[in-house]
Parts: C-alpha cells; sequence; structure tokens
C-alpha cells in the first residue's frame, strides 16, 4: 500500500511538472515568435510588369469579372481556399470568459491545423463583443472575402443561435466546438462498436455537460432531424448538468435544455448522473475532471464505453475507468489512448465543402465525416479506435467523404 502511495504521489508531481514545462515552453515560444501566423504573397514583386499585373492597372481585370459574375471570386481570389476563424472569447478551451484579446492564441493555432492538415488558408478574427446580434451582424458584413466560417469558443446557448442565423450566408457556417466534437465521437463509437459486437441502435448513452459540445452528441447520436437513410440513432441518451439528470419537472433549465427532453430521457428519470449510469452503455462527459470514480463504472453494463473528454483532467482516468469494467476508454489528452481530438475533423470537413463549393455543411456531410475517420483507422483495437490526431491521411479522407456527401445530396 505505502508503495502504491509512493507511485502515485510521484506520478502527481510527473504530471504536474510536464505540465508546467508546456506551459512555460509555449509561453516562450509564442513570445519569441510574436504570433504563429503571417501573410505571405504567392509571387514576388520584382519588375514594373509585375506591379502592373499584380495592382494597377492589369487587377482591373479580374474585379471586372468578379462585378459581372460573382462567382469568379472564387477563381480569382483566396475566397475559394480562405476561412475565417471567428471567436469572442467568451468559451474558451477550459478557461472560460477569457475575452478577444486573450483567446487569439487559440485562434492562430487553430488556423495552424486548418494549413498543415488540409491546406486551407485560415486567419483568425476575434470581435469585442458579447451581444449575438453584432456577432451575426459582423460576421455577414466580413462574409464576402471568405469561403467558409469557422465559429470558436463562443459560449453556449449564443453559439446555437449564431450559427443557425447565419445559415442563410450561401458559405458553410460550423460552429467546430459543437460539431466538430460531436463527429469525432461518433466516430469513436462506430468503432467500438465492431471491435465489442454491438450496434449503435442498441446504446444507451449518458452524457454530462449539457453546453454546446454535449448538446451538438446529442443530437448526432439520436440523429434530431437527419434523415434517418443516413444516420443510425442510438436507443437512449440520458443528460446531466452541474445539477442532475435533465428531467421535466426541472424548472431551472434554459430553452436549450429544455429542447433536448424532446430526443433525451424518454422515461423521465431524476438524479444525479451516477443514478444515470445505471445500466448505460456508453458514458461521455465533456465537464469536469475528476467527476466519476471506479464504483461508478460498476453500475454500467458488462463492456462499457466511456469518452471522459474533459481537459487537462478527464472526468475519471482510464485507470479507473477499466478498473470499473470499460472496456473502451478515451480522453480529450493527447498522452493517453483515443483521443477524441476536433483536429480530426473540421481541416477535411472544410477541404471537402471549398472543393465542392457548398453554401453550408449538411448533416449527411457530418455524417460522412464520422465514417471516414472511422475508417481511417488502419488496425483497430481497443487503445486504437480513433486514428492518432497526427494522421496526415484523416482530412483527405474526410475531404473526399464530405465533398461527395454534399454534391450527391439532392436538397443541397
Amino acid at each position: 500500500m505505502a508503495h502504491w502511495v509512493h507511485s502515485s504521489v510521484d506520478g502527481f508531481f510527473h504530471e504536474h511538472q510536464q505540465k508546467m514545462d508546456v506551459y512555460q515552453k509555449s509561453l516562450a515560444l509564442h513570445s519569441a515568435l510574436r504570433g504563429k501566423i503571417k501573410i505571405d504573397p504567392k509571387i514576388e514583386i520584382h519588375t514594373s510588369e509585375d506591379l502592373a499585373l499584380v495592382y494597377s492597372p492589369g487587377v482591373a481585370e479580374p474585379c471586372r469579372e468578379i462585378y459581372k459574375s460573382p462567382e469568379a471570386a472564387y477563381e480569382y481570389t483566396m475566397k475559394g481556399n480562405m476561412v475565417a476563424v471567428i471567436s469572442d472569447g467568451t468559451a474558451v478551451l477550459g478557461l472560460g470568459n477569457i475575452g478577444p484579446l486573450a483567446a487569439l492564441p487559440v485562434m492562430e493555432g487553430k488556423c495552424m491545423l486548418f494549413k498543415r492538415f488540409a491546406g486551407v488558408d485560415a486567419f483568425p478574427i476575434v470581435l469585442d463583443t458579447q451581444d449575438t446580434d453584432q456577432i451575426v451582424q459582423t460576421i455577414r458584413n466580413i462574409a464576402p472575402t471568405f469561403g467558409g466560417i469557422n465559429l470558436e469558443d463562443i459560449s453556449a446557448p449564443r453559439s446555437f443561435e449564431v450559427e443557425a442565423r447565419l445559415q442563410d450566408l450561401g458559405i458553410p457556417v460550423f460552429h467546430d466546438d459543437q460539431h466538430g466534437t460531436a463527429i469525432v465521437v461518433l466516430a469513436a463509437l462506430i468503432n467500438s462498436c465492431k471491435i465489442l459486437g454491438k450496434k449503435l441502435e442498441d446504446l444507451k448513452i449518458v452524457i454530462n455537460g449539457a453546453g454546446a459540445a454535449g448538446i451538438a452528441i446529442a443530437r448526432l447520436l439520436r440523429c434530431v432531424s437527419i434523415d434517418p437513410t443516413i444516420c443510425i440513432p442510438v436507443r437512449e441518451v440520458i443528460m446531466a448538468d452541474s445539477r442532475g439528470i435533465i428531467h421535466r419537472k426541472r424548472d431551472d433549465i434554459n430553452d436549450a435544455k429544455r429542447e433536448i427532453l424532446r430526443y433525451s430521457n424518454p422515461n423521465d428519470l431524476q438524479g444525479t448522473v451516477r443514478d444515470a449510469l445505471e445500466g448505460a452503455d456508453v458514458f461521455i462527459g465533456v465537464s469536469v475532471g475528476n467527476l466519476l470514480k471506479t464504483g461508478d463504472i460498476r453500475r454500467m453494463n458488462p463492456d462499457s464505453i466511456v469518452l471522459a473528454l474533459a481537459n487537462p483532467t478527464p472526468e475519471i482516468m482510464p485507470a479507473e475507468a477499466l478498473a470499473g469494467g470499460a472496456a473502451i476508454v478515451g480522453t480529450g489528452r493527447s498522452d493517453l489512448p483515443n483521443q477524441v481530438n476536433n483536429v480530426l475533423a473540421f481541416p477535411g470537413i472544410f477541404r471537402g465543402a471549398l472543393d465542392a463549393r457548398a453554401k453550408t455543411i449538411t448533416a449527411g456531410m457530418k455524417i460522412a465525416a464520422a465514417y471516414a475517420i472511422a475508417e481511417s483507422v488502419d488496425n483497430i483495437s481497443r487503445d486504437q479506435v480513433i486514428p492518432s490526431s497526427l494522421n496526415n491521411k484523416v482530412a483527405y479522407n474526410v475531404a473526399q467523404a464530405v465533398k461527395k456527401a454534399y454534391l450527391e445530396d439532392p436538397f443541397h
């Protein structure tokens, strides 16, 4: 027992030291670089002819062509390969409402991932307002520059309204915190079911955390407003927040949480998240660290699946979940097996959408992306139900699947 305690303490301090190292190294890197992205011209200007071609007088001709046919902007400008990454800084990582300036390093990093994995140019924009109407109008005003809009780190429930009100923009608008997480979770469940001999439609799933990610996961897994020919709904979803299970008798829930009850908790179960775990097949956490113990997992059905995605500390550590009977465990951390990381989704989704000249991201594109991610794992195992975040082929596979799904959708 003494050895176990000593090892645990050593492990805690080792992990703490690693965190300090990565934080300090990152701070030094950001200071040295003064920002992580820059803009480079695609050609150099060396002669007067170069100047005449890229600017006056030659530039007048592409302007005239675009004036005659706005779609020509995709041919003559950066629009066809440029995405705006937009945030108001209200829900940044696990840091919360830290404002636009403090959110900028995250938006820069997101832009780097677009370029690294899918060759998509992206530009960070942080807005000094938390007013929904102002955010929507600002994005409408700047939209002509871009081929797509990636909404990032906007707090729920405003994030739902912002995204919904921009779906008529004529270019894809995608809130990654919602749909990126949901897509990768679905991919993990697809492969987990293959390994365990289970079916998606038989799963009882508990989701803890009813913010943007939790609600989007629930909607995707229950196939809400999705053609049943392309989506297999799980049997049951029960959602919980910091006050327990979301049920019909609660008078402390907002409209977004009340809407959840249309497709969740059919038996109107009440109690804590631990009560919800009784007889569940899957736990998905998008909430807070150290929420569950080994004994809580024992309440679940045999060969359960645990996706504890709180960062940096999961709702339960993999070793504890496995000791409680879980067969497959995933987290949001890169140093543990089965990392559920949005980078597996958003670069390829936008690559495919841009290539298809998509006007929106359809439900079919999201489903196609999830299956493409799942199929990108070469040898699935309990420690590998989703591909590595650094797997270069994932974005390509997702882009191809997403483009195909859009072009073959008769209603797009």
